[in-house]
């Protein structure tokens, strides 16, 4: 019986490729950092700020230090405006807890707060985690679990949802069970958007729906 349902942020309750794309840009410009390429773009959408900023500095520590000071000076929040749920977020996760709770674990860090009322989400979710957390960012598996110790529930009672390898690995890392969302992932539990879930989850688990 699943019990809890834990999502990932980008890529999953909504669309984030524009939104990171656009905060990345705008810390690499000030200091004269050009744009980021099409791998770097695609990995913005699920890796955690630092490791965002790592792959760009490439072990230079000067340039990762002036990256993150970059950062500190660049308000994330209007850039919240270029997400893109695809499905009414409040209604649908509303509707979903009438059967689970709900969680979410995410490498997002500062932003979470923020975010989460942004979206009209305050009250949502029954455990929260993410890299703002003192945990490592995923792919390991310490968001996840730190978000199941939140929840009090056990791992195999729980499933994460994620768009990412990254997310695959980590919830497997933690046992809980995955449904990936998207094509970045490659998982014999894959749906197209959210929407789905509902009737994913009464399938996979038997539950009815």
């Amino acid at each position: 019986m699943i019990e809890l349902v834990i999502f990932d942020a980008d890529g999953v309750l909504f669309d984030s490729t524009e939104s990171n794309t656009a905060y990345y840009n705008a810390i690499f410009a000030a200091i004269g950092e050009p744009a980021m390429s099409p791998d770097e773009e695609r990995a913005g959408v699920f890796m955690a700020a630092p490791q965002v900023f790592e792959l760009r500095a490439r072990g230079d520590q000067q340039k990762s230090a002036r990256i993150r000071q970059a950062a500190r000076g660049i308000d994330s929040t209007p850039f919240f405006e270029l997400l893109r749920p695809s499905i009414a977020l409040r209604p649908f996760l509303t509707e979903l807890k009438r059967q689970y709770r709900v969680g979410l674990a995410t490498n997002r860090s500062a932003t979470i707060p923020a975010l989460i009322d942004f979206l009209g989400l305050d009250g949502i979710f029954d455990a929260v985690a993410s890299a703002r957390d003192p945990v490592r960012p995923k792919p390991a598996p310490d968001i996840v679990a730190l978000c199941l110790e939140r929840a009090g529930v056990a791992a195999g009672a729980a499933v994460y949802v994620g768009d990412s390898e990254t997310d695959r690995i980590a919830a497997e890392g933690a046992g809980t069970h995955f449904i990936g969302v998207g094509a970045r992932v490659d998982h014999a539990h894959r749906i197209a958007t959210i929407a789905e879930l509902p009737a994913t989850l009464a399938r996979v688990f038997r539950l009815p729906d």
